[in-house]
């Protein structure tokens, strides 16, 4: 019975893998169109960049979904050893890691309330960046 799972989970996992590549592939393409077009058609930088980073963030983050899941596929599936799940389990770890720090900076702030019951700043977001169109000179507002 295991030989007949293990060539369909291999061929799932890596369905489910090219999935996470044409996803941040796709929309890495589309956000430099978009960017490229905000810059030349509106002449719009701080916008362009702002939207660039929300939607290619988003990119990654929907990508290694997909390439944690074909991770987990092939581990369970294919190559059940010792070793395998601690490379698994890194890789995890890894992903979460870079998923949890892209959606911190995505949303600008940290995922657990403050004192206070605020939840604080990571860092400057694009609405928080002020142009002066005189000086060309940008500052952050706090």
């Amino acid at each position: 019975m295991t030989e007949m799972i293990q060539p369909v989970a291999k061929w799932c996992a890596a369905i489910v893998e090219m999935i996470g590549i044409v996803i941040i592939t796709g929309i890495a393409i589309q956000v430099v169109l978009r960017g490229i077009f905000l810059v030349v058609k509106e002449n719009s930088y701080e916008r362009m960049m702002a939207e660039v980073r929300q939607h290619l963030g988003k990119g990654i983050l929907l990508g290694l979904e997909f390439l944690i899941a074909a991770d987990i596929i092939h581990t369970v599936a294919v190559d059940l050893t010792f070793e395998s799940i601690t490379v698994l389990a890194v890789v995890v770890l890894i992903r979460t890691f870079l998923s949890f720090t892209l959606e911190a900076e995505l949303r600008g702030n940290w995922p657990w309330p403050q004192a206070g019951g605020t939840r604080k700043p990571v860092g400057p977001r694009s609405s928080d960046v002020v142009q002066d169109s005189s000086s060309l000179a940008t500052t952050v507002r706090g």
